[in-house]
């Protein structure tokens, strides 16, 4: 895969949705939770400031982390579903 984010954005692999609850009980398919963890795969080289500074990105390639439920765009590159998201809509490294 040949793939490189622009300015402020990375590309996340999901996590898998959770399949089974904790006490036990196994969720269909059509009411799973979209995750909302992944792990980064590539990461642009940060956004521009106002005066024309490549400000560096906090995130970097393979770390985990927490993104928001509905951020970013998703992509399928070789049959796999993608994320690109804005590093601003990244909650946490975990």
């Amino acid at each position: 895969m040949k793939m490189k984010p622009l300015a402020d954005r990375v590309l996340i692999e999901p996590a898998e949705a959770e399949t089974k609850t904790q006490s036990g009980l196994y969720i269909p398919d059509n009411a799973k939770e979209k995750p909302m963890q992944g792990k980064v795969i590539a990461a642009g080289p940060g956004k521009k400031n106002d005066k024309g500074e490549v400000v560096p990105m906090d995130v970097k390639v393979g770390d985990s982390v927490l993104y928001g439920k509905y951020s970013g765009t998703e992509v399928t590159m070789d049959g796999k579903s993608y994320l690109i998201v804005r590093e601003s809509d990244i909650f946490a490294i975990l």
